[in-house]
């Protein structure tokens, strides 16, 4: 019987998977990459403004993965001392070096979607 080869064997390939697995739980999720490409883009915004820039994100959605992505130091969040008090997010600096992932991301995806759309059509 043949033994089949192991490709996570190496410890280079172990780390690169940890880091991987690492990387996907913190960005994991429909609306992560939406959240913090808007806020890149919009540098401070309010809740209601990221309400209406993600499109089809529902209030307890939006709250939670602010709080996820802020637990893991990608947003911040500031209250302001207004009546009524308004709340400001913004992208970290940590949180800006996922700009050229997202942008890689949005391409892919803008290539994927002509490669799709153009194979249906003939």
């Amino acid at each position: 019987m043949k033994k089949k080869a192991q490709v996570n064997d190496t410890p280079v390939c172990q780390v690169r998977m940890q880091a991987i697995g690492d990387a996907m739980s913190v960005l994991s999720g429909k609306w992560k990459f939406q959240i913090l490409g808007t806020l890149i883009e919009g540098n401070k915004l309010g809740f209601m403004d990221l309400l209406r820039e993600v499109r089809g994100i529902g209030t307890k959605m939006l709250s939670k993965e602010l709080q996820d992505l802020e637990m893991n130091q990608l947003v911040s969040r500031t209250v302001m001392n207004t009546k009524p008090i308004t709340v400001e997010y913004s992208i970290t600096e940590h949180g800006k070096t996922l700009a050229p992932l997202i942008l890689e991301l949005a391409s892919w995806g803008i290539a994927y979607r002509k490669s799709v759309y153009s194979q249906r059509e003939e």
